[in-house]
């Protein structure tokens, strides 16, 4: 599917959608409690159907209503079939861990973007804590998990390679014949992630300690718990970027002391200029004269795609560090930002953890009047002739590599900047199945060729 792109007049409100984050790891913990669970307001997308999917193949019973998942868990079977994870990673990795507590061999897969990300940190973790595992690759899936034999004591494992292998051990460890303890080799990166693990444990009953770089977990039971879902802040990055540079966005439905890593966006975009007010559960932002940024994204690598598209639009030189891992996302998001924005005439420079864009906003001198005022009819026809050149300007192919952030952050430059078509346009139904819907109506001119 291809989605042409239009510079458009944005304003109003938008509604996003929930935490896909949250929404697995609260699938997952109801999966391991004993009874009966409630999860309102669910994310429904490719990646938390994937989950519901495979806990279906294990016992898991999902009663989805609209705006509530019923789960009913603590009767894992082994399953008949091999376990398809579609084209999400949370769920390959967390499901990995639950079948490690299943006897007899379990084979996870994925689709072609998922068969190349690395699981061998992960796997190994789990080989000192009893479990068997292989993988059809040196370092990526199939995956293989003998299951059954779960003894607990000390694992380690990196902690700079994925946050998820860290939640998917601690999802598991209260199921430990004695006492878990998981120590990181590396210091951790995208820390609210496992942060927000933490918390969803804590509703379901699981108590976790930390000691320095350690996280210790005894033997528990999971116990059944009713857990609303907030929305979705990397889903909300995209319509907060565009409200910088348009009229003005609402965005409802977001929770403004959320553990989700990517609330940061707030900061980056006040430093960068734009106006922002916040108000309850809603955030309103608002252009102001872009600035370029510094930041380290380390703890927020999903904001990669988001704020680069920012920095194109940007006066200055940003520069973004903490984005290797950037590279081993759903396509090579480095590489895909870079080559993007080189189509629309970007200047971007990339080094091994670090990323240099050079903004297309030009300073240039003002026209003084007499008194020393300047002239609103220069300023009115600068803004003339940009809108002109938008129109004239050849469509720009960008290629989405099947990455839904890459598409979503480059359907914000095309209304923002105008004569962008997006191909493959159809993988934001991963995290955000109405993406395009919501930006058509927020004002974003678009057409839709399904092909």
């Amino acid at each position: 599917m291809k989605v042409s792109v239009k510079k458009s007049e944005v304003k109003g409100k938008v509604a996003v959608p929930a935490s896909k984050s949250m929404t697995i790891r609260a699938l997952t913990c109801a999966a391991l409690s004993r009874g009966n669970s409630e999860i309102v307001h669910p994310l429904v997308s490719d990646d938390t159907n994937a989950a519901a999917d495979v806990l279906g193949k294990i016992g898991v019973s999902i009663d989805k209503e609209k705006d509530l998942w019923r789960v009913t868990g603590g009767s894992l079977r082994v399953p008949r079939e091999e376990l398809f994870c579609g084209e999400s990673a949370t769920t390959l990795r967390f499901m990995m861990a639950v079948c490690s507590l299943l006897p007899g061999k379990h084979t996870l897969y994925g689709g072609p973007s998922l068969s190349k990300r690395p699981v061998k940190s992960l796997v190994e973790a789990l080989r000192k804590l009893g479990i068997k595992g292989s993988m059809e690759g040196k370092t990526t899936p199939p995956v293989t998990i003998e299951g059954g034999t779960l003894k607990g004591d000390l694992t380690e494992l990196p902690g700079n390679i994925s946050s998820q292998f860290i939640s998917a051990l601690l999802l598991i460890a209260p199921f430990a014949k004695k006492e878990i303890k998981i120590g990181l080799t590396t210091p951790m990166t995208s820390r609210p992630y496992v942060l927000m693990t933490l918390w969803c444990m804590k509703k379901f009953g699981i108590n976790v300690r930390t000691e320095f770089d350690k996280f210790v977990v005894r033997r528990q039971a999971y116990k059944p718990t009713r857990l609303e879902i907030e929305g979705d802040w990397s889903s909300a990055s995209y319509f907060l970027a565009l409200g910088a540079v348009s009229e003005g966005v609402t965005v409802e439905n977001l929770n403004t002391s959320s553990l989700q890593g990517d609330r940061v966006i707030l900061d980056f975009l006040r430093g960068m200029g734009a106006k922002v007010r916040l108000a309850g559960n809603t955030i309103t932002v608002s252009e102001g004269n872009l600035r370029a940024l510094h930041a380290d994204l380390s703890d927020c690598i999903d904001l990669l795609p988001t704020v680069a598209a920012l920095a194109a639009l940007a006066e200055g030189t940003s520069l973004f560090t903490g984005i290797e891992r950037a590279r081993i996302k759903e396509s090579n998001r480095v590489a895909a930002v870079k080559e993007g924005l080189e189509r629309l005439g970007v200047t971007v420079t990339e080094g091994q953890d670090s990323l240099t864009i050079v903004g297309l906003k030009t300073t240039k001198p003002k026209e003084d009047d007499e008194d020393g005022e300047e002239t609103k009819e220069g300023e009115a026809g600068e803004e003339k002739a940009e809108e002109e050149a938008a129109q004239e300007r050849e469509p720009v192919l960008i290629d989405s590599h099947g990455d839904h952030r890459i598409a979503m952050a480059f359907g914000v430059l095309g209304a923002a900047f105008g004569g962008i078509i997006v191909d493959g346009a159809e993988c934001v139904a991963k995290t955000f199945p109405d993406f395009w819907e919501v930006l058509k109506s927020a004002g974003g001119e678009l057409e839709i060729d399904a092909e």
